[in-house]
């Protein structure tokens, strides 16, 4: 096929894959007019459609669906043997496209990769933050982050991270008026913060272990939040009770602007490892972001 072919597909594979025009343009930085036109083009060309418009997204008919699956590894190969050319270089290029949660860039990633950054300029990497679980080899990312009892089992899995804990926090205010929590059991009687889970099910049951008893309680309350930096502020406002990582809530414990309950029934969890497909780990500059980023003890 000709180069234009292949440039039509790989704007066709944007459009299926973030089911909207809009998020596909903004991905390939490229005029939401110029994008239509070219899927026009390769669909007059087919002679089939291949999206299904509406006025609120964009679905790939079953035609386009199968041209998705068909093309999706195929273009994957091609940009690997490309990044793989470019490694050949003396010096590591290349761009990084990496999925996290909020937690996981601060407290681990971003740290480690600021100095990286500035070493290889020819290295560019993107983070999506956000708290879902996501395909990394369907939605084009080269790795993701995530807790070690989370990853999938036929990915390879580097410890980025020592393990951490989740910490119920409260303002002083809040607990003068509601009482402190002494049993996980007496959340159910609080106003609590929650944190939505967008693809494990909704809303997280907050987890509790003490003497090898586990618990898992589902909390109500007024707020609910996918970020923990936003449930911190609202239980600094006295909001209610929050459960976070306490690593990023130690600094407001010490000075009093909110304060620790549960203490004992907070459990370690395993900590966070970068993931991906075993076709990543030859290319020079995800070495160096692996690097990087590996965890010493």
């Amino acid at each position: 096929m000709s180069r234009t072919d292949l440039n039509q597909l790989t704007w066709f594979q944007a459009v299926a894959e973030e089911r909207s025009f809009t998020k596909a343009a903004a991905r390939l930085g490229v005029a939401q007019s110029t994008l239509s036109y070219t899927i026009k083009q390769l669909e007059a060309r087919m002679g089939i459609r291949l999206l299904t418009r509406t006025t609120r997204n964009v679905a790939a008919t079953a035609a386009g669906e199968r041209l998705l699956q068909t093309i999706t590894p195929r273009i994957a190969e091609i940009e690997d043997e490309i990044a793989a050319l470019m490694a050949l270089r003396e010096k590591p290029s290349g761009s990084i496209r990496l999925t996290l949660s909020d937690h996981a860039q601060e407290s681990v990633v971003w740290p480690r990769l600021k100095p990286v950054l500035g070493a290889y300029p020819d290295i560019h990497v993107e983070l999506i933050l956000d708290s879902t679980f996501r395909n990394i080899v369907e939605e084009g990312f080269d790795a993701g982050v995530r807790l070690g009892k989370s990853v999938e089992k036929d990915m390879i899995a580097v410890r980025i991270g020592p393990d951490w804990r989740l910490v119920a926090v409260a303002s002083p205010d809040y607990l003068a008026a509601r009482g402190r929590p002494e049993h996980p059991q007496d959340l159910v009687r609080h106003v609590c913060i929650n944190m939505r889970h967008e693809t494990a099910g909704g809303l997280y049951a907050w987890e509790f272990e003490k003497d090898g008893q586990a618990l898992r309680v589902r909390v109500d309350g007024q707020l609910t939040f996918n970020n923990s930096y936003a449930m911190i502020d609202a239980a600094v406002s006295g909001l209610g009770i929050a459960y976070v990582p306490e690593d990023i809530v130690e600094r407001h414990i010490a000075s009093g602007s909110l304060v620790q309950a549960l203490d004992d029934w907070s459990p370690f969890f395993e900590g966070y490892f970068l993931y991906y497909p075993s076709r990543r780990q030859n290319l020079l500059a995800f070495k160096v972001i692996v690097d990087a980023l590996r965890y010493r003890d």
